[in-house]
């Protein structure tokens, strides 16, 4: 006998792991977290903030969504990249990221409800944690995953309690392994993979320091610092980060991975803080100090029966992009209503199937293009003369040489300008983070043809009702108040939506008859003059790309899974074939 039985064990309280948990316990689903470790996260790992994530927090109440934003660093905030000799010293170049230039603005103030910002793990995860506390789930602190092994009803967890040193064990229907990017739980399920893991290494020193005086005209997330024959980055760069404004920082910087990690005392982070800052007498409060490594490795499969893994579990990657604890969200916001309503004999278990078929192809996307990220700094470096193999005072003097009034320090400028400007795809990838297009048997397409990308796909979301994308954002109103509320808030909860328009009551009646017949929930809108949600605007009428007669059927995660763009001769006979479909029923 089990020492402790659960419907779903979770190993690990990060982001994934944590959104899991509260999206689960939201659901009506017993589950139960466990961490090694006595803390939540100890330190501002993960920090950018995408819309996609923030439309999941919404999606677990608006106390959760205004709980982050009040914590967060807003996205004016966010600024400005800026690429500088020092904070002190001559700054080089800047680029507007994170949708703050407008026209990128304007693309995400269309795109989305939500608002891109600044949240550092060290609030994230402990709202995410507390959220699924609140509401259901059970949590164990200092409990270390030792093994599992499934059978054909179930997986049995051997646990070590720290506190005491004795194993327990955990009897689970599902257990998921959120545990990290050395996940054991992905080792013993036997997940294959690609890439390699320690390409690289870095150091985090974590410190309190009021810079305002350097920063505040000009604020950021992120000051490149370029000091050639730096003692950082090996090839003179170092990167300070913006943990909160302006007073608490995060400098990153690399080292040799073939030789031994170093040790950073309070002098040495201390003196690396004053060259990067360029401020001799800077005094700072050293808070700490950790190496890591920079991976380049994902799960070609995510999945082994029983156990599913998600988060840096599954994709291992560098913070380019500002991708992990946004990914890891969503891994959790595509299983959670899977697992959910197969427990509830709602769906059956290929439906589970799909979690692997949709999220090991962001994994390899997302794990590739943050590593690309890191490539394209070479651009930057070439233009500035600071290209591997320079003399550090040969560097000095490429980089002096761009102020010089000659046709050759033109051309450098030029260059410079264009390769800072040509690192939107790592800070302003708008696409990347929005344009996520899933296949598999929990989606109907019936044969329609994906739309093609009319602009650059990493860089510009386009919105699309095509099946498997996201159900696109649009502004309606209330017919009683006359409130804003946007197509995604008519949608999700753990429940499927049918949308459509005046012409469109059919498919109401069928949806209620079907949801009855199959024992689940939809919820049915009809968008229209005189309904309780009108499109004044008509930008709904522009983005369904469906007649009002036709509708959406939305999945509870926001992707729609099927369209009929009109009213079909037998609506009951065809949402019960797609649902069916979908629910592998």
């Amino acid at each position: 006998m089990a020492d402790i039985t659960t419907e779903v064990l979770i190993i690990g309280t990060g982001p994934s792991g944590s959104a899991t948990a509260a999206l689960l316990s939201t659901y009506g689903i017993q589950n139960m977290a466990i961490n090694r470790y006595r803390w939540l996260a100890n330190t501002p790992r993960a920090h950018i903030t995408n819309q996609r994530a923030m439309e999941v927090l919404r999606d677990l109440g608006r106390d959760v969504e205004d709980e982050a934003y009040m914590f967060a660093t807003h996205q004016d905030l966010m600024g400005e990249n800026i690429f500088c000799e020092s904070l002190a010293g001559e700054e080089i170049g800047r680029m507007k990221s994170w949708g703050n230039h407008p026209l990128s603005r304007a693309e995400h103030l269309m795109s989305s409800p939500t608002r891109m910002n600044d949240l550092p793990q060290t609030f994230m995860e402990p709202l995410l944690f507390k959220t699924a506390c609140s509401r259901g789930t059970q949590a164990r602190m200092s409990t270390e995953y030792v093994s599992h092994v499934q059978d054909a009803e179930g997986v049995t967890t051997t646990c070590r309690d720290r506190l005491t040193g004795k194993d327990i064990t955990i009897r689970s229907k599902y257990l998921i392994g959120a545990d990290g990017g050395k996940s054991l739980v992905a080792e013993h399920a036997g997940l294959p993979y690609e890439g390699k893991m320690g390409v690289g290494g870095s150091m985090n020193i974590l410190f309190r320091a009021d810079l305002s005086k350097y920063v505040a005209h000009r604020p950021s997330v992120l000051y490149w610092v370029m000091q050639p024959g730096a003692d950082v980055g090996g090839i003179g760069m170092g990167l300070v980060r913006m943990v909160r404004p302006w007073n608490e920082w995060l400098i990153v910087w690399g080292y040799d991975i073939n030789g031994p990690e170093p040790e950073v005392t309070p002098e040495f982070a201390t003196g690396v803080a004053r060259q990067l800052v360029g401020d001799p007498d800077l005094e700072i409060e050293l808070l700490s100090a950790n190496t890591w490594t920079v991976n380049n490795r994902y799960a070609t499969r995510t999945t082994n029966g029983r156990v599913f893994c998600m988060g840096d579990a599954i994709h291992r990657h560098p913070p380019s992009n500002g991708l992990g604890s946004n990914t890891s969200i969503q891994d959790a916001f595509n299983l959670a209503w899977k697992l959910a309503m197969v427990l509830k004999g709602q769906a059956g278990e290929r439906l589970l199937d799909s979690y692997n078929d949709e999220r090991a192809p962001i994994a390899k996307q997302i794990v590739t293009r943050a590593n690309q990220s890191i490539a394209e700094f070479g651009p930057i470096f070439e233009s500035l003369g600071m290209g591997e193999g320079v003399d550090p005072v040969q560097m000095q003097k490429n980089l002096n040489a761009r102020t010089e009034g000659t046709e050759a320090a033109e051309r450098q400028r030029e260059a410079i300008r264009k390769a800072i400007a040509f690192k939107k795809y790592e800070f302003d990838a708008h696409g990347v983070e929005m344009n996520q297009r899933y296949r598999s048997s929990a989606i109907v397409t019936d044969g329609q043809i994906e739309p093609a990308f009319a602009l650059d796909a990493d860089l510009h979301y386009q919105p699309t009702t095509w099946p498997g994308a996201r159900l696109p954002h649009a502004w309606l109103y209330r017919r009683d108040t006359g409130a804003e509320v946007s197509t995604l808030d008519l949608c999700g909860h753990g429940r499927f939506t049918l949308l459509t328009g005046l012409g469109g009551e059919a498919w109401v009646q069928a949806a209620q008859s079907v949801a009855e017949e199959l024992g689940i929930d939809i919820t049915t809108h009809v968008i229209g003059p005189r309904q309780t949600f009108i499109d004044h605007s008509g930008d709904w009428a522009r983005a369904s790309e469906i007649r009002d007669s036709g509708c959406l059927l939305v999945r509870p995660d926001h992707h729609v899974c099927w369209r009929a763009e009109t009213l079909t001769a037998a609506p009951r006979p065809d949402l019960l074939r797609v649902m069916r479909a979908v629910l592998a029923r």
